[in-house]
C-alpha cells in the first residue's frame, strides 16, 4: 500500500489518497477535507487503506511520513499511550483521534512499514501525491 497526504496550506484544505496492489490488481482511493493539516491527510490515507481490505492481511505502508513511520518503527506510539498519549515532554500527542482510528484500522494485519521519499522517482508514490492534490482541490472548492 502506497499512502500520501496533501494540503494546501497548513492547515487548509487537505487531500489524502493510497494505493492498494495485490496479485497484479490496483485499488486507488482517495478523499480530502475543506480545513485539515497535512500530518491529518497523511493518517487519513493509512487510515482508509486499511479499511478498505476485505479480510486481515500483511501489508507493506510505504509512506513518505517519517512521523507516521518513526511513531511505529521507533516504538514512539507505545510510549505515547503508555504515558496517556502524552509526549515525551509532557505535551498532548496531537491528533490523537488519528492514532487512535489508526490503530483500530490495523487490528488484525501485520503491518511491515517502509519509507519512502517523497516527490522522487517512486512512480506509485508519485501517484499517491496526484491522487491526494487532485483530492484537495476538491475539497477547496467545497470550502469556497
Amino acid at each position: 500500500m502506497y499512502t500520501d497526504g496533501a494540503c494546501s496550506g497548513n492547515p487548509g484544505p487537505g487531500g489524502w489518497a493510497y494505493t492498494l496492489e495485490w496479485n497484479g490488481k490496483l485499488k486507488e482511493g482517495s478523499g480530502g477535507a475543506p480545513d485539515t493539516t497535512n500530518n491529518r491527510m497523511e493518517m487519513q490515507a493509512i487510515i482508509e487503506g486499511l479499511r478498505a481490505l476485505r479480510r486481515p492481511c500483511e501489508v507493506t505502508i510505504c509512506s513518505d511520513s517519517a512521523l507516521i513511520i518513526n511513531a511505529f518503527t521507533q516504538g514512539w506510539i507505545e510510549g505515547w499511550q503508555k504515558r496517556g498519549w502524552k509526549k515525551a515532554d509532557k505535551k498532548p500527542v496531537e491528533n490523537m483521534d488519528l492514532w487512535s482510528d489508526m490503530l483500530d484500522a490495523i487490528g488484525d494485519h501485520i503491518i511491515n512499514w517502509k519509507k519512502v521519499k517523497g516527490h522522487a522517482d517512486d512512480a506509485r508514490n508519485n501517484r499517491v501525491d496526484e491522487l491526494a492534490v487532485i483530492a484537495s482541490k476538491k475539497a477547496r472548492i467545497h470550502k469556497e
